[in-house]
């Protein structure tokens, strides 16, 4: 149902919001007092990529990351994927009697309570604007809907709307996935360039070469950054922003060893340990963007940032063409330096974050 919400008719437009959301971030980061302090990105690359998550799938209007009250949904969503993970390692949290009287418990209900109350904001303000009879038309006329206009106008088989309680399921999980692990991927990025200065050179040639010294990119100039996505593939095959996914098998597995799991069973493949698997991947902990060459050859699955086969990423081309565009525009305007006193600590949860968060030192070029 919501795979037309990403064709490529739909993707092309976004470019333009995801470069003006990026452009705001980036004036920010130049107003800041002292260029030479280290700045802790993830906070603000996490703003910018819920406003352009919120503009692109939800046609939200104005800027949430102009907004003094988006640190609130944010900090929500950090909660709740700290929460999540400590709650399916425990066995006494298993129990929801146990969990609901925890302090673990009561905080997760309170981020749930903002996290819902930002999506049925979201979902409130645009039923009202399709109350506007101009407006209802003008949207039932497009040729390709967006994500929350799909879930709006979607039927069940009894030919019901989606429910209040559906609408905000779904929504939930793309405003979750959309602009978390986006920030998550982003950030790494910036810490691998940052620690990889020649790089990091070569791309911003690149991006000039294309760009000028604009600060406007297009659909078209996605495709002409060969070795910007090439960077940008490595840091996700070292950081990936989701790092383990699970799966229930729909048949048995049996492994070469004649070990075997059942039908039914809930698998988890960790990601982050497959990318740094010495068997896939030659000195593993190296960053190599030449893995991602043409020619280079590697197993399908070897690589798997956005999971594999049908129920792969859904979003996967929009968050490619989001880190192309946030990497490519940054990269115009700042070196990105590391923090020497303080280094990324990769720490496993729902989505990849670092223990101490990601530290760079922003230097203008112009």
């Amino acid at each position: 149902m919501l795979t037309p919400a990403f064709h490529y008719d739909i993707l092309k437009p976004y470019v333009k919001i995801m470069a003006d959301s990026v452009n705001i971030m980036l004036d920010k980061w130049e107003k800041l007092d002292d260029q030479d302090h280290p700045l802790e990105i993830f906070h603000y690359v996490s703003l910018m990529t819920l406003d352009t998550v919120m503009k692109c799938a939800f046609s939200h209007q104005g800027s949430v990351q102009l907004d003094v009250n988006s640190r609130s949904y944010t900090k929500a969503v950090e909660d709740l994927n700290n929460l999540t993970f400590f709650r399916v390692r425990s066995a006494f949290y298993g129990n929801s009697i146990i969990y609901n009287m925890s302090s673990d418990g009561r905080l997760s209900r309170r981020a749930c309570q903002i996290a819902h109350e930002h999506t049925d904001g979201v979902i409130k303000t645009r039923k009202a604007q399709l109350q506007n009879e101009e407006e209802f038309q003008m949207v039932r006329k497009k040729r390709r809907l967006d994500f929350l206009d799909i879930l709006l106008f979607a039927k069940m088989e009894d030919g019901k709307s989606l429910s209040d309680e559906d609408l905000r399921a779904e929504v939930d999980t793309f405003m979750f996935e959309g602009h978390d692990t986006t920030a998550s991927g982003i950030s790494w990025v910036f810490y691998a360039l940052a620690t990889h200065p020649e790089h990091q050179e070569r791309c911003r040639e690149e991006v000039q070469s294309i760009l000028g010294d604009g600060t406007s990119v297009t659909w078209d100039h996605l495709d002409q950054m060969p070795y910007t996505t090439m960077c940008i593939k490595e840091a996700l095959r070292l950081y990936p922003p989701v790092p383990s996914v699970s799966r229930e098998l729909s048949s048995p597995v049996t492994f070469p060893d004649g070990r075997s799991i059942p039908k039914g069973i809930t698998t988890t493949i960790l990601i982050y340990g497959l990318h740094h698997n010495p068997s896939y991947w030659p000195n593993p902990k190296v960053f190599d963007p030449s893995r991602f060459s043409p020619d280079s050859p590697r197993h399908s699955h070897a690589y798997l940032p956005f999971s594999g086969g049908a129920r792969n990423c859904i979003g996967k081309q929009f968050a490619m063409n989001e880190l192309k565009v946030a990497v490519a525009l940054t990269l115009l305007r700042f070196e990105l330096l590391p923090d020497p006193t303080r280094i990324p600590v990769p720490m496993a949860r729902l989505v990849l974050k670092s223990k101490n968060g990601i530290h760079l030192r922003l230097k203008k070029l112009r």
